[in-house]
């Protein structure tokens, strides 16, 4: 069985891979195929210059390994593609020359935590609203105008990110 979970996911080496928003939609572009697919449930998201903080549920179905490697398999290989179209330099910064791969983005084991209450979940969800506004980011005044975020879907009835699930609908048990 799967809880809702925190999953956090980070460039290689905290570098500001996801400032543009061309990077960002295509963390969007993957976490709506993924709900579409059936394979999880997102209750809340930010998406910042190099990281990326997601309240998420996987379907009992899928396992949870699979889901995030494709996930972030998927997001690596369309940040290469644009990066190759839009700015090959800049991919160059990307060059690990591995045996398994030629290029990385993300860092390797990001974190996932389960989240078995609602009071925990709340506290996780809070933390991923106040991210742009946090210490040396500063990315907007209030919580609602920064648009990679679900912050405005929760605050301000925001129906920008269609494929997001309330957390009034959420079920711990399911």
């Amino acid at each position: 069985m799967h809880y809702i979970s925190f999953f956090t996911a980070t460039i290689l080496e905290w570098k500001h891979l996801l400032k543009a928003d061309s990077y960002k939609d295509i963390i969007i572009s993957s976490m709506r195929y993924l709900v579409n697919d059936n394979r999880l449930k997102v209750y809340g998201f930010v998406i910042m210059p190099n990281h990326i903080h997601t309240l998420w549920k996987i379907h009992n179905d899928i396992k949870k390994d699979d889901l995030q490697r494709d996930f972030l398999k998927y997001t690596a290989q369309q940040m290469k593609f644009e990066l190759l179209k839009d700015d090959p330099e800049k991919l160059k910064i990307f060059y690990v020359g591995a045996k398994d791969r030629k290029y990385q983005f993300w860092e390797r084991n990001p974190l996932t935590s389960r989240l078995p209450s609602m009071e925990l979940i709340m506290q996780k969800l809070n933390y991923i609203h106040e991210n742009p506004i946090r210490g040396k980011w500063s990315l907007c005044k209030d919580i609602t105008d920064y648009k990679y975020s679900t912050a405005g879907y929760y605050y301000k009835d925001d129906k920008t990110w269609d494929f997001v699930t309330h957390l009034n609908e959420a079920s711990l048990e399911d």
